[in-house]
């Protein structure tokens, strides 16, 4: 199988407030983290490593 990249890869920066945000979107009217993940296009291990970082 061979994959062709067309384009340049792009990397979204997000502001703390903004991963705030979204991990405490989880949970609120019972949205699972994969809803929430799939709603802001970010994957559901991105949520658990913003989660991690902000309980430090």
């Amino acid at each position: 199988m061979r994959v062709e990249i067309l384009g340049q890869e792009r990397r979204r920066r997000w502001r703390d407030e903004e991963k705030r945000e979204i991990v405490m979107s989880v949970g609120v009217s019972g949205a699972a983290v994969t809803e929430v993940a799939h709603r802001h296009h970010v994957t559901r291990q991105q949520i658990y490593t913003w989660r991690s970082e902000l309980k430090k």
